[in-house]
């Protein structure tokens, strides 16, 4: 449909660029609140994480426009920069002209600026956006830049921003120098509903719409919110797209497309999320099914991160029986995906009657101990030919030998082996 059409006289869901109208909800305010606090704070360092679309340039864009004019500001793009790609981009945009400088003259010059600034003026700001997109090397020169400090308060204030979660980024020992500092962890939500309306009928009425009601009535915002999960970049998209097909006034449910939502970046846990947001269906946990000679002994739920099995009462599937090992096995679960390791049992463990030391389980997989079974049912696990894909992470499994070598050090039994044993790759 032309603007003109619909009495529009401009484009209100622009998805390029400055919107034309910013419109707040209570995660935009939350999001502003934390940004101020932060820039106050003696110390202020503060996570803004959000899926794609989720507003974090437009919160970012107004949080800085709202800021004094003689305080420093950089808003910084991190995607692929390095240590001399980022001390130029935070100085080029303090307003200095550089030229062929080393690392070292870039990484003196910016500390003397925030320290002058820090000492005459407010700390100026560093904004980075797409910080988890940032090469090693300039991680590392950040947490040298939040080390700098002027009579004991950051000369520099820090917001990150990513579409995933930072947090374990942060709290990695490398990162100290970074944790040491934070104050927020922030992370976007979906507008609710009655928000979601109010975003669509403001930006109408700041592209000259008199009755933003008659274009998309409350029925059809309540599709457009379901269709774009909330997230204020999907909601322009659907929006635009709606009023695009759309043949007759006001525009129809059926000519709003219906995309693949993202999840938020907080855990799927977090009871903090919105009402009445589009709720993340998650799939239920695996069963094992304990066996021995045709007789279930034991059903479990497998809803915690590890599972040890094995013949000692410590273990969390406990097999009395002289052809399981001490510590047998050791299941792991991460997302989608489960993996079993064999713990240098002494008889071997099986899966579909085939010896392994390391196997992605699939569903309906039979695990087999010594004359006992288990079965690992679990319709949603990803396939053993999709692992390359997953994001099953290594420290995963590591971190789970550290708590299996907890226990044996408790039981004063032998170790386990070594952590580079047995990891899981991407051959498997």
């Amino acid at each position: 449909m032309d603007l003109g059409a619909a009495g529009l006289t401009e484009q209100p869901f622009r998805t390029h660029g400055r919107p034309l109208a910013a419109v707040s909800y209570s995660s935009f305010a939350d999001g502003l609140k934390v940004l101020d606090e932060c820039c106050t704070q003696a110390h202020g360092l503060s996570l803004i994480q959000g899926p794609t679309l989720a507003g974090k340039s437009t919160l970012i864009r107004e949080y800085v426009d709202s800021i004094p004019e003689e305080r420093a500001v950089a808003v910084v793009d991190g995607s692929g920069l390095n240590t001399v790609g980022l001390l130029q981009a935070v100085l080029g945009q303090f307003g200095f002209v550089l030229d062929n400088s080393s690392t070292n003259e870039l990484l003196g010059l910016l500390r003397v600026f925030v320290m002058q600034q820090t000492a005459s003026h407010d700390a100026p700001i560093l904004i980075i956006e797409n910080t988890y997109a940032l090469r090693a090397s300039a991680l590392r020169s950040l947490c040298e830049l939040a080390d700098i400090k002027h009579r004991g308060i950051s000369a520099l204030k820090m917001v990150l921003v990513s579409d995933r979660p930072l947090l374990p980024l942060v709290q990695s020992p490398e990162m100290q120098s970074l944790n040491r500092r934070l104050t927020h962890d922030f992370h976007l939500r979906p507008m609710r509903k009655g928000e979601a309306m109010q975003y669509i009928h403001a930006k109408l009425r700041a592209a000259g719409s008199e009755i933003p009601e008659f274009i998309f009535p409350l029925a059809v915002c309540t599709e457009l919110w379901k269709a774009s999960g909330g997230w204020p970049g999907i909601l322009d998209r659907v929006a635009l797209l709606a009023l695009a097909n759309a043949e007759t006034l006001p525009v129809p449910t059926a000519s709003i497309e219906r995309p693949v939502l993202p999840q938020g970046t907080w855990k799927t846990t977090d009871q903090h999320a919105p009402a009445d947001a589009q709720p993340v269906e998650q799939p239920p946990a695996p069963l094992l099914y304990l066996t021995h000679q045709g007789e279930t002994l034991q059903e479990l739920t497998f809803d915690q991160p590890r599972m040890l099995v094995g013949r000692s009462e410590h273990n969390d599937i406990a097999i009395n029986s002289k052809f399981v090992s001490r510590h047998h096995a050791l299941i792991v679960r991460h997302g989608s995906s489960t993996f079993l390791m064999d713990l240098n049992s002494t008889n071997g463990t099986f899966v579909n009657s085939r010896r392994v030391s390391n196997q992605v389980l699939a569903h309906d997989d039979v695990i087999s101990l010594g004359h006992h079974r288990i079965k690992f049912s679990d319709p949603h696990a990803v396939k053993r030919d999709a692992l390359d894909s997953d994001e099953f992470a290594d420290t995963v499994i590591m971190k789970s030998l550290d708590d299996m070598r907890k226990l044996l050090a408790e039981e004063n039994t032998e170790l386990l082996p070594a952590a580079t044993e047995n990891l899981p790759t991407s051959g498997f």
